[in-house]
């Protein structure tokens, strides 16, 4: 792991309502550090931040959104493992389908066209690796942060979310210093961890905990990922401890 790459976590908007969040680190064989973290709005402001800050390098995409879903209406198979794999954990994801999710699909295709393979299997160097896979954050915290079941930041009132968010954060700090103790964070991912909940705030969170996962699977050669589904009707990664 002598080659830098770049590990582009991606908390998607499935519609064109509201932005991406976006993390970008830099990593090499002795540590990471963020890049860039912020908001990008729309299919072309993705795109050219993307093609812009990573152009032909060595990279993973690490999305929170499906890319594969050959399924036109109902649910792919890995969306109902995943009830059953974390249901205790209350980690279940949304149904996804064709219908539902046009704009994570089109990107997938972008994604492709800039010659990214959506699949989790590492070539043995960075040397070429253009990989993009979906990756489900709600498991990888409840592993992470070594908790009964997910933080319920997502739905309800306001206040509600506010402190759950908090307690996201906390944890986050603590898994990064155990966990994480090779990631840099710059001065406006320190403060993201501090501020309180705005739904931006929480884009730009969720991104960062993507580019972790990434992080993860990439230095642990994958062996520390458990991959749900499979490549013809979809998959996504959650970090093994």
């Amino acid at each position: 792991m002598s080659s830098e790459v770049f590990i582009a976590g991606l908390d998607l908007a499935w519609g064109e309502r509201r932005p991406d969040g976006v993390c970008l680190l830099k990593a090499n064989a002795q540590r990471s550090e963020v890049h860039w973290l912020g908001l990008t709005h729309g299919d072309p402001a993705l795109l050219a931040l993307l093609d812009g800050e990573i152009a032909q390098a060595p990279s993973l995409l690490m999305v929170d959104a499906p890319l594969i879903c050959p399924n036109a209406t109902g649910a792919r198979p890995v969306d109902r493992l995943a009830h059953v794999r974390f249901h205790r954990e209350k980690c279940g994801c949304h149904p996804t389908n064709a219908t539902r999710c046009p704009r994570p699909l089109r990107l997938a295709a972008a994604f492709e066209a800039r010659g990214y393979v959506i699949d989790w299997a590492l070539p043995p160097t960075a040397h070429g690796l253009r990989h993009a896979a979906e990756v489900f954050p709600h498991p990888a915290m409840v592993r992470w942060f070594n908790i009964p079941e997910r933080i319920a930041y997502k739905r309800g009132p306001v206040a509600a979310r506010r402190l759950e968010f908090a307690r996201l954060q906390r944890l986050l700090r603590q898994c990064l210093d155990v966990l994480f103790p090779h990631v840099l964070l710059n001065a406006h991912s320190r403060s993201l961890l501090e501020a309180a909940w705005t739904k931006d705030i929480e884009d730009q969170t969720d991104a960062l905990v993507c580019a972790l996962v990434g992080d993860w699977h990439w230095r642990h050669r994958g062996q520390r990922t458990e991959v749900l589904g499979d490549r013809e009707t979809g998959f996504f990664l959650v970090p093994q401890i």
